[in-house]
């Protein structure tokens, strides 16, 4: 069945023409169920691109095709993956925002000759899986191993690490760990979760008795994250002074209206706030929340969509509009461009984007909203992981 399927995409992209007047970009992501504002932030990011530089690369015309996963499915990811390439003739796939989903896909694009553009899964490996991946997201490595310094700095030296159990949260712990330890801070306990894990008063009692002053916690962004740090207030963590430490993915800006003044003061380490203050972020915060409906609803995924259809139109001018999966992936290495996060590269060895990462802190502003305040930059961050990841 796998042969069938393989040579059947081999058929339709020898039987595509050289050059195409419509490009297809086919993206994947959570469109419906409980991560859905994530799957609405992609579309809202290739809305604001589109809407900002038009839908045309040359003679050519751009369209986007989506598919649903309303949750990690690693076997339909792949179908419709398949589907996108064999039924829809897509050029470009993009998207994912789980790391299973992403990797599930991987083994499939050198036969279909498509890059993928990863807009938001954040284990180091995937980039390592296929040499057609380029992301324009982040990594848990990236995001996680700053707030390390950031923890050391406030006088903790014990911590305990509490992460959900798949690629990135085990990246997360890892990176934390290697970083503290470098510090001089000791990681008294880690703890893995199930991703399923909504009910967080045991692990919070957990961190209770492990005398550490402070908790590093990754969880991917939605549904639990808000749970997470809830618990955290409700159980009376923040009250004993354990102090909380984590990548943006638990202070995500859509989250902050329901945390109210609990989430005053958390730090996070993260690639993107809202709040950034560059032209260049006005102009996509605006059309990203004409794209979206609400400002209010507007958070990270939006701005590796963003960035990620930036790659794609160079590729496809790079190319001619000529589906060479090749040639498009080589003519991103090495791209610098000032995207609404800041200064950003595609390193040309591992296709992983570089960037600042900013320390940032939860505040209330004049009109009584909460943002995330960047009080630190962490310049040209690229991805540690990596390194372990080969």
């Amino acid at each position: 069945m796998k042969r069938f399927v393989l040579a059947a995409v081999a058929a339709v992209v020898m039987s595509t023409a050289a050059y195409a007047d419509t490009i297809k970009v086919g993206v994947v992501g959570p469109f419906s169920g409980p991560f859905a504002l994530q799957g609405k932030n992609f579309k809202a990011g290739i809305d604001a691109y589109m809407a900002i530089n038009g839908n045309k690369v040359g003679d050519n015309t751009v369209e986007v095709i989506y598919r649903d996963l309303p949750a990690a499915d690693p076997a339909q990811s792949k179908a419709l993956a398949q589907e996108l390439v064999v039924k829809e003739k897509v050029q470009y796939l993009a998207g994912f925002y789980f790391t299973p989903d992403a990797m599930a896909v991987t083994p499939i694009l050198k036969q279909a000759n498509t890059p993928l553009v990863i807009m938001n899964a954040a284990t180091s490996a995937i980039v390592t899986k296929s040499p057609l991946v380029v992301r324009t997201s982040f990594t848990t490595w990236q995001t996680s191993t700053p707030i390390a310094k950031v923890a050391h700095d406030a006088g903790v030296s014990k911590v305990i690490s509490v992460v959900s159990d798949y690629g990135p949260g085990v990246d997360a712990e890892n990176a934390f760990k290697a970083a503290f330890e470098k510090e001089g801070g000791q990681v008294v306990e880690a703890i893995r979760m199930p991703l399923s894990t909504n009910d967080f008063s045991p692990i919070m009692q957990r961190i209770k008795d492990s005398g550490a002053q402070g908790v590093f916690a990754f969880l991917p962004s939605g549904p639990t994250t808000l749970g997470f740090v809830k618990a955290y207030n409700e159980n009376g963590l923040k009250a004993a002074g354990i102090k909380f430490f984590a990548p943006g993915d638990l202070t995500q800006e859509s989250d902050l209206p329901a945390l109210g003044d609990a989430a005053l003061g958390i730090q996070t380490t993260f690639h993107y706030a809202v709040s950034h203050d560059s032209p260049e972020n006005k102009a996509f915060v605006e059309a990203a929340a004409k794209a979206i409906g609400s400002k209010a609803e507007l958070s990270f995924p939006a701005v590796g969509a963003y960035d990620g259809m930036n790659v794609i139109y160079k590729m496809i001018e790079a190319t001619g509009g000529k589906q060479d999966a090749a040639k498009a992936v080589e003519a991103v290495k090495g791209l610098t461009w000032v995207s609404p996060r800041g200064p950003v590269s595609i390193d040309p060895e591992s296709r992983h984007i570089t960037q600042n990462i900013y320390l940032r802190e939860v505040t209330k502003a004049d009109d009584g909203t909460y943002y995330n305040k960047e009080v630190q930059t962490f310049e040209k961050q690229g991805d540690p992981g990596l390194a372990a990841a080969k």
